[in-house]
This record gives C-alpha cells, structure tokens and sequence, in this order.
C-alpha cells in the first residue's frame, strides 16, 4: 500500500502538488468522478475530471470524505481556492491534490496506475520484463525511424536506457556508450566542453554537436522534459541537415518519451518506499507480509537467505536527519557494490540488513569485492575499514546473529543499543577499523543495562551511598571517587593510588574514612558489585570527581 503523500511525491511538483495533506492515508486504485458521481471507495485516488466551478468541488469533496477515499485530485483554480482547502480540512478527510494545467488526465491516469500497481508488487518491473522498459526500446526506434539514424536513449545521469535497433552508422563512443551502459567518461568529457548538458538542463531545443578529432561523429540531441525538469535525451548520430518536420517529430516523441521516464522513475522510487517500508516491518516484528511472501509464521519476502545480522550505520553528521544518512550510507554501499542495499530508517536512526557469511566460505577481501559478497558482515567490515580510515566519524554497529526472520527484533534492539553507546560517548570504537558487533561489546552492555535497572535516585535503597554522597557534598571529600577507583583496581592500591594521584597511604586512609562514614563490608563480592553498579548509575568517575579536600 502507498500513502497520497509517497504517491506525489514519487511524480514530482512538475504534475503533482500536495495542497491539504491527510495523515497516513493510502492508496490502492484511481476512480474518475464526473459532477454528480459516487465520491470513489476507501482507499480510491478520486481524479475530479468534469469538475467545472468551486460548487461542484466542494460538493466531490463532501462525498470523497463520506466514502473515505484517500484523495481528491483537481486542476486550477480549483485546487488552490481558499475556500475549498479550508472545506477539506474542515472535513479532515481526503487529502486535496493539485494536479497543474498543462498535464492531461489521461496521462495522469497511466502514470498514477503504473505507479500504483508497482507499489503493489514491487518486486516486478525489472529490466526485460513488460513495461515501460520495453516500450523504450519501441521508442527509440521509432525515433530512429523518423531520423534515418541510430539512436540512444539516456536519463539525465547519462545512463542509457534504451537504443535502436539499426546500427550502420556508429563511433567508437556510441558503442562503449551502449557496451557499458553508460556514457564513457572520457565522451563526457567532450560534450560537457562543449556545453551540452549545460543546455540540455537549461533548454528544450535541439542540441547540434559537430564531430570531434577522435572520430566521434556529429549528433543531434532532443532534451527529454516533464514539468519543465529535465529527465533525459535523445541522441541520433547524423549531421546536418534536418529537415525541421523531422525535428518537430522528435520532440513528439520526446513529449511521449517523457510520461515513461517519469514513470520509471516514480515507479522506481516507489518500489523502494515500500520495500523499504517491509524492511522496516520485519526489523520490528520480525514479518514482513507482501506479495511473494511463503505462508506461514516469519515469512519475510524479498531477503536473501540467513542467517542475518541488523547493523545501526553512524555518522558525525547525523542531526536527527535520517534521511540524509540514508542517502549518505546508500551512496557508500553502493559505490563498494550492493546494488540494491536492505536499508531503512527506523525510530530515528538507520538500520541495515546483512548476512552473516554462510559456513565454509572464504571471507571477503580487498581482491575479491563482488556482487556476490556484497551485503555480506565480511563485506561490510572490508567496506567499513576503506571508510573509516578516510572519515573515522563513519561507524557501524552490528546486533547478534538471526538464525531466523522472528529473532530480527532482537537483533534490531541490540544494534539500537550499541548505536545509542557510541553516540552518548560510552562505547569507544578506538580499534575497531569502524564495525562493533555484540560479541565485542557484550561486558559494556551488560553493565549499561544493570545500570540503567538500579537507576540514580531508586536504586541506592539505604545502603552506603547516599551517606557518602551527601558526605563529600557538605564536607568536599572524594570518598566516592576513591570507592569507585580502589573497586576498579580491586586488589591492587598501588594503581588505584596513581589512578587517583595520590599516595597508597592517603588511600588507606580515605577507606578507613570511608568505613568510619558508612560502614560496609568490602570482603563481599556481592557488595563490590552492587557498589560498582550503583556509581556507575551515579556516573562517577574518579578522575572526575577528585576534588581539593581532607585527604
């Protein structure tokens, strides 16, 4: 299922804007309402095609809300009048969608259907299969058709995405272009000096480029627009002359062109929404139920085989801003090869899914980095270690093995856990290459815990404490810093003395005060624990709470 807000979104303010939000509501099919028609069913994106003045908007909002459909889309004025965004949020229904003048609803409806129906199954729709990858290919050689010319499809990444089928005239770039799917450096090189992609971003005429001394061939480029963004181009490889209806059929094409790239790219974006959003379900539930998923209890689709880990990703420049560490974070990945990375926000922070290495393979190294190993724990030290000796803030914090999608929970809670240490100061990562996992911190977290269960102010329950903390705040002595010291350096005063930069007589001397102010018994094991613990709630640290007073 996909929210009004992520289905916008995923189109861009080029067609689509949001003018009156509605909290959570979501989206499974589009209805057309003609004035008078029934305002759609729960769930339905209602497209206000007949609508001609504010009455029968107001009115079409009305039975939207009734029928508690998820949205109402508009054209100007209608959209932006005062009075029907005040009604609707009087309603607090329907969100209200404003759909600009110069797109037609009939393309909105193929757009916002593909979309949609990606969202459903978002494990479809890849390269080769039905759809508008095909129909690109379709394109491009109809535009090769109509140039008497090869012709490339690119988005404006220049990553080729589709290509005609005629190739009697080429270069040696045009073929690397298509080879590599994406356009060799060293051509962008050439076009860029040239200001191509200068004018490509800014322009929507016909770009002419002579050739060039490498042997690269003249072409012409048609920008590819949608809303006025640029989203791609065509590339034919022929000079000039071209007759102008020739040039005039292009920009057709470009036009249709355009509705397929946006849709790839809204289909795109929201197959990530929502498998992004299952992630987040199976981290927290341990399910994950969809499209594909295996009958029966802790089915989660879409995930590599286990054993699992949850890893919490960290970074100096966090600032609440989950979203900008997960665009950092993905952009890290992927630049070390885990193309389609299991990432997702959750609770305010980043968390991502690996495997653990299964038994009997070789661990990963700097020589072996594929496909293969990515998204693996031993990928992800190997990738940690690259980054973290350029940017030491970069950091990565792993919970405990999950043999089985019902332990992601747990998993998830002790990445949290650990992210939560290293980011208070608690949990030093000095030595780790940028990667914790659990098993490295166990004593750190077992303290915290026992810790955080004794508590400050519930959890000194008449014993010593309280005595010598209400002694060292009257008089200024540093009973409990020297307690706290001579329990870390438990039978050895020599070093808890030098921790404390005093002599061992002056320590012998405190603890004989000590015993004096609040007698204890230090030969209990029992004790020293509940002592240590109980300090450690109080966050005291000797070194610290040293103060100039009676010895």
């Amino acid at each position: 299922m996909i929210t009004v807000t992520d289905l916008v979104d995923s189109l861009g303010a080029g067609f689509l804007r949001t003018v009156v939000a509605a909290k959570d509501a979501e989206v499974h099919d589009i209805a057309l309402a003609e004035p008078g028609d029934a305002g759609g069913q729960p769930g339905e994106l209602v497209l206000g095609v007949g609508v001609t003045d504010r009455a029968e908007a107001l009115a079409l909002l009305e039975r939207a809300a009734r029928a508690a459909a998820g949205g109402v889309v508009f054209k100007s004025p209608f959209a932006g009048d005062p009075q029907v965004a005040r009604a609707t949020r009087e309603l607090a229904g329907p969100a209200l969608v404003e759909l600009q003048p110069h797109t037609s609803w009939a393309h909105v409806v193929w757009l916002l259907r593909g979309v949609i129906d990606r969202a459903a199954a978002p494990d479809t729709g890849r390269l080769g299969t039905p759809g508008p990858h095909v129909d690109l290919f379709a394109l491009a050689d109809a535009a090769a058709e109509i140039i008497d010319a090869p012709v490339t499809v690119e988005d404006a990444q220049s990553r080729v995405l589709a290509y005609s089928a005629r190739q009697d005239t080429t270069d040696p770039a045009r073929v690397s272009t298509i080879v590599g799917r994406r356009v060799p450096p060293e051509t962008l090189t050439h076009f860029r000096a040239g200001g191509v992609f200068r004018r490509l971003a800014r322009s929507s005429d016909p770009i002419w480029t002579p050739a060039g001394p490498d042997g690269t061939l003249p072409r012409l480029i048609i920008p590819v627009r949608a809303g006025g963004e640029w989203l791609g181009s065509i590339w034919a490889v022929v000079g000039p002359p071209v007759p102008e209806e020739r040039i005039r059929e292009l920009g057709e094409v470009a036009s249709v062109l355009a509705l397929h790239l946006l849709r790839l790219r809204a289909e795109a974006g929201i197959a990530r929404r929502v498998s992004t959003g299952r992630l987040r379900g199976a981290l927290r539930e341990g399910t994950a139920p969809g499209p594909g998923a295996v009958p029966g209890p802790g089915a989660v689709p879409s995930l590599p085989a286990g054993p699992w880990r949850v890893v919490a990703f960290g970074s100096p420049y966090e600032a609440g801003d989950v979203r900008r560490q997960l665009d950092l974070w993905e952009s890290v990945v992927r630049r070390f090869g885990w193309h389609e990375p299991l990432l997702t926000d959750l609770d305010g922070s980043l968390f991502g899914l690996v495997t653990e290495r299964p038994r009997g393979r070789r661990p990963v190294t700097a020589g072996g980095m594929t496909d293969a190993g990515a998204g693996t724990l031993d990928w992800l030290r190997h990738v940690l270690g690259e980054v973290h000796a350029r940017d030491a803030g970069l950091y990565a914090v792993a919970g405990s093995p999950a043999p089985s999608p019902d332990r992601l929970p747990r998993s998830t809670a002790e990445a949290g856990e650990l992210h939560r240490l290293v980011a208070a100061g608690r949990l030093p990562l000095h030595g780790t290459r940028g990667i914790l996992l659990m098993e490295d911190a166990w004593d750190t977290v077992v303290v915290e815990r026992a810790t955080a269960a004794v508590g400050i102010d519930t959890g000194l329950l008449g014993g010593p404490l309280a005595v010598l903390r209400a002694h060292d705040e009257e008089h200024g002595t540093p009973y409990r810093a020297t307690l706290a010291a001579w329990l870390d350096h438990f039978g050895d005063p020599q070093s808890a003395a030098r921790l404390l930069r005093i002599h061992p007589n002056t320590l012998r001397y405190r603890l004989r005060k000590i015993d004096e102010v609040a007698p204890v018994d230090l030969s209990s094991p029992r004790v020293r624990l509940a002592l240590r613990l109980q300090l450690t709630a109080m966050d005291t640290s000797p070194a610290r709470d040293e103060a100039p007073g009676p010895p």
